[in-house]
């Protein structure tokens, strides 16, 4: 009765649960799947994420199956360099910017919750359908799957829904929302074993949207063979697309042929693409900032709160964000309900600007400068082009906006 009850054991739910297990609040994680699977493919930890994940004694777990990125690399669909920065250690913070597979995250996140709260703590084939609160606590129904026939109902302190952008916890609150809103950017997405890329620790962005780019990071270090497991995404403007769905099978001839005369001298893009085991498809898609997240005893956390487009390698992170930030709340309030009021207060607006931002002026802004100033043309110099200081501040921008700046994480 006294459990903080969390729906859904993605990155949110399984940090919220290592936080809340660290402060000495007992929870329980409710999971939809009957199995959770490494499922997914690269995603970025930026500096203050990695400071979080630090503090639950993580960080040489993840740097065994990680890389430490170490630049931030910019290229036109000519291969030409723009821009290029360092990242993480090598830009001088105190914790590592780490790429990673999806999959070798949550498993890291899961091992360390089964060894430190139990397995038992973690309840799998619990599909959330609704949410219920008196003055004492909340009851939660599940089933044992979508359209489940078995029905439990489990009580609580109070619940969290880490339950994605697809949240049964939001929708009952919000009934009239509608479905996630589409960027108009499809993406298709794999990892290819391939040799090192530039610098090996490289996350490259290059090409622009109206006529297909290209998102390249390794997430495994060099394996025997000497070759690294490196993520890709291609991203294109199209009407087309449909509903996210982590496991849709992409085509290949559905967007290859962009990217069909990508032939670097650092990397032969379209080889480089035809060599993945698979790929996968994904709408980019948000939903607009909710006005509130709590409702009494209840709250939305992560994607369930505040889904953005991927364009800033910044989802996961303002997940595990919001996990220090309610832990934090729920530490140093006695009353359940105001400590979500001090979480939604903290946090709301702050992934508010990051949702919108990552609309219109995520980092590769960069790209779509140039693309405009040269209208879409191969340069003769960066420098008439656009200056280092406007690139600078390009990117400096977003990383205060979203929280990362040096200065930030001093403080």
């Amino acid at each position: 009765m006294d459990d903080v009850i969390i729906v859904g054991a993605g990155i949110g739910g399984l940090t919220l649960g290592l936080a809340l297990h660290a402060a000495k609040i007992p929870c329980r994680i409710f999971e939809s799947a009957a199995e959770i699977r490494p499922v997914g493919v690269g995603i970025n930890l930026l500096p203050h994420a990695t400071r979080e994940l630090a503090a639950l004694g993580l960080e040489a777990d993840l740097a065994k199956v990680a890389i430490a990125t170490g630049d931030a690399t910019f290229f036109n669909r000519f291969g030409q360099l723009i821009y290029q920065e360092p990242l993480g250690c090598a830009a001088g913070y105190e914790h590592p910017q780490f790429s990673i597979h999806r999959g070798d995250l949550q498993m890291v996140l899961l091992d360390a919750f089964h060894a430190r709260a139990g397995a038992d703590r973690l309840n799998t084939s619990h599909h959330c359908t609704a949410v219920e609160q008196d003055a004492t606590g909340v009851s939660m129904h599940f089933s044992d799957g979508p359209g489940g026939a078995s029905r439990t109902t489990v009580r609580g302190r109070v619940a969290i829904a880490c339950d994605g952008i697809n949240s049964a916890i939001r929708k009952q609150f919000f009934p009239e929302e509608g479905e996630p809103r589409y960027s108009g950017v499809n993406m298709w997405r794999g990892v290819t074993r391939w040799k090192p890329i530039l610098s090996g620790a490289s996350m490259v962005r290059a090409g622009w949207l109206s006529h297909g780019k290209m998102v390249i990071y390794p997430i495994r270090p060099i394996g025997a063979d000497g070759l690294q497991l490196v993520n890709w995404v291609a991203e294109i403007e199209t009407p087309t697309y449909r509903k996210r769905d982590w496991n849709r099978q992409g085509a290949l001839d559905d967007f290859i042929g962009a990217f069909a005369d990508w032939h670097f001298d650092w990397l032969d893009v379209p080889a480089f693409i035809r060599a993945a085991d698979s790929v996968l498809e994904f709408p980019m898609v948000d939903q607009d900032p909710l006005p509130r997240w709590s409702f009494g005893r209840v709250t939305l956390l992560g994607d369930a709160a505040h889904p953005m487009v991927p364009r800033g390698s910044n989802g996961a992170g303002q997940a595990i964000l919001d996990a220090r930030a309610l832990t934090t709340a729920l530490s140093v309030n006695n009353d359940p309900v105001a400590a979500l009021s001090a979480y939604e207060k903290q946090r709301l607006e702050a992934t508010t600007r990051i949702v919108l931002t990552n609309r219109t002026n995520p980092p590769d802004a960069i790209l779509r400068e140039v693309f405009q100033r040269t209208s879409d043309r191969p340069f003769a110099d960066i420098d008439e082009v656009i200056s280092r200081d406007e690139l600078v501040a390009l990117s400096e921008g977003y990383k205060r906006i979203a929280g990362y700046s040096k200065e930030a994480l001093r403080g």
